[in-house]
């Protein structure tokens, strides 16, 4: 599944959205409230679970007094969902709000897909991790969306395991590796984690913890800095740790990796706020024998982590209803009622900080009841999220990361040339598309 990518005609109005915050977001009403127009009836093209009865509460409420009546027409997410956008958005059929990943949101703006929200939402931005918040702005004065949940990465080790072993939890990488020698050597047929190559979003995450900016806009062209010094010391530091046999080599989510983290044989994971639902069904036999920390650091008594996932709700271009429409978009993503709402039915982290802890998130998940605090960690680790970069052919850097790397990975072969594999083939794919690419 591949995003359908603007061409060159499309790479200057994208440059103009991204620097200048050009889109639109005049509906054509007095700007007296969202009722001012007369009623809206609004449809959501969504994927997250639950939605639907979270729109409920709110034409119920806010909505029947505002007279904004939403709809929520359910959706496959991922790349799925973008080119199903793109195409009704040609054709002016696109529905007034959607969900949005991040590293979508510039092929959305570059296909003139999203409004410019940021004169009726844009007074949200304290209630989010500057990190988190950069993602829905692409670094502009624009804003294509609001933040609705996270992915903050972080650590998850085996508590009975470490203790067995005499392992310290590691907070800095170079300690992560040498707690990885550490357990070799006294149990040689057990890792402490592995090195995937099936899911991107990890590395594109330890990516922006290390403060890679893998896409950025200058004048009317990108700048791809996939093989940047920050990538490259992730991917040798991986790299490195599987050559030497110090981590395994295999992919996450396969019947072999679930059995590695239910009997013990790996006893560490890197992973998001979302991973409790993961062990869940990987690893049912372990439940209570995991931890959580902050995600190790490359300086010391620092508090920085990347993301992986997490999505936003956006309005589109095509919405006769905008201001309506970006009044929801507020609600349903600052309002304490939809916040508690969205973690009890849909089930997700929510990135508004004052939801992060406490409500739905003030009982540790089920599968870390030794854990109590677990929320009011993971909300100080999200506070140091790191800002991430994404550009309009995402799902090409992704291609390619899982095609290098993953014969790097079996071959226990050093990583920088397939980090330079990949940004070869996102610049070559940028440019056969007609953008401007600066060297």
């Amino acid at each position: 599944m591949k995003y359908r990518i603007v061409a060159a005609s499309a790479a200057a109005s994208l440059a103009a959205a991204l620097l200048t915050g050009c889109g639109s977001s005049d509906d054509g009403s007095s700007g007296d409230g969202p009722a001012a127009s007369g009623p809206a009836s609004l449809t959501y093209w969504a994927w997250a679970p639950g939605l639907d009865k979270v729109a409920d509460i709110w034409n119920k409420g806010e909505g029947k007094k505002a007279g904004i009546t939403v709809t929520v027409k359910k959706q496959a997410s991922g790349d799925d969902l973008v080119t199903k956008i793109i195409t009704a958005a040609k054709a002016h059929k696109a529905p007034d709000l959607v969900q949005a990943e991040y590293q979508a949101l510039p092929t959305l703006v570059s296909n003139d897909v999203l409004a410019d929200i940021s004169k009726e939402a844009g007074d949200a931005k304290g209630k989010f991790a500057d990190g988190v918040w950069q993602q829905t702005t692409l670094g502009s004065d624009a804003l294509y969306a609001l933040p609705q949940d996270s992915g903050p990465l972080m650590f998850y080790y085996r508590q009975d395991l470490f203790k067995k072993y005499g392992l310290s939890v590691p907070t800095t990488w170079d300690e992560f590796a040498e707690t990885a020698r550490a357990l070799k050597k006294k149990a040689p047929g057990k890792d402490l984690t592995t090195f995937s190559s099936n899911d991107s979003g990890l590395f594109a995450g330890l990516a922006q913890q290390a403060g890679a900016q893998w896409w950025t806009t200058g004048g009317d062209k990108w700048k791809v800095a996939i093989d940047d010094p920050a990538t490259r010391k992730v991917a040798d530091f991986w790299g490195g740790l599987v050559k030497e046999g110090a981590i395994d080599n295999q992919p996450m989510y396969t019947p072999a990796w679930n059995k590695a983290l239910n009997t013990g044989k790996q006893i560490a994971w890197v992973s998001a706020v979302w991973a409790p639902g993961v062990f869940t069904t990987a690893a049912p036999d372990t439940a209570g024998k995991w931890a959580m920390a902050p995600l190790p650091q490359w300086t010391a008594g620092q508090n920085v982590t990347g993301s992986w996932g997490g999505s936003s709700t956006a309005v589109t271009n095509d919405s006769k209803h905008k201001e309506a429409a970006a009044t929801f978009v507020k609600w349903l993503n600052t309002d304490a009622t939809a916040l508690a709402a969205l973690v009890k039915e849909s089930g997700i982290y929510p990135a508004a900080t004052a939801a992060q802890t406490g409500g739905a998130l003030a009982q540790p998940p089920v599968y870390f009841p030794n854990q109590p605090d677990f929320y009011a960690e993971a909300a100080k680790i999200a506070k140091g999220t790191a800002p991430a970069a994404w550009g309009p052919n995402v799902n090409v850097a992704y291609t390619a990361f899982k095609d290098s790397f993953a014969a790097a990975a079996k071959s226990r072969a050093d990583f920088g040339p397939a980090l330079t594999a990949m940004q070869d083939a996102t610049v070559a794919d940028l440019k056969k598309q007609g953008f401007g690419v600066s060297e």
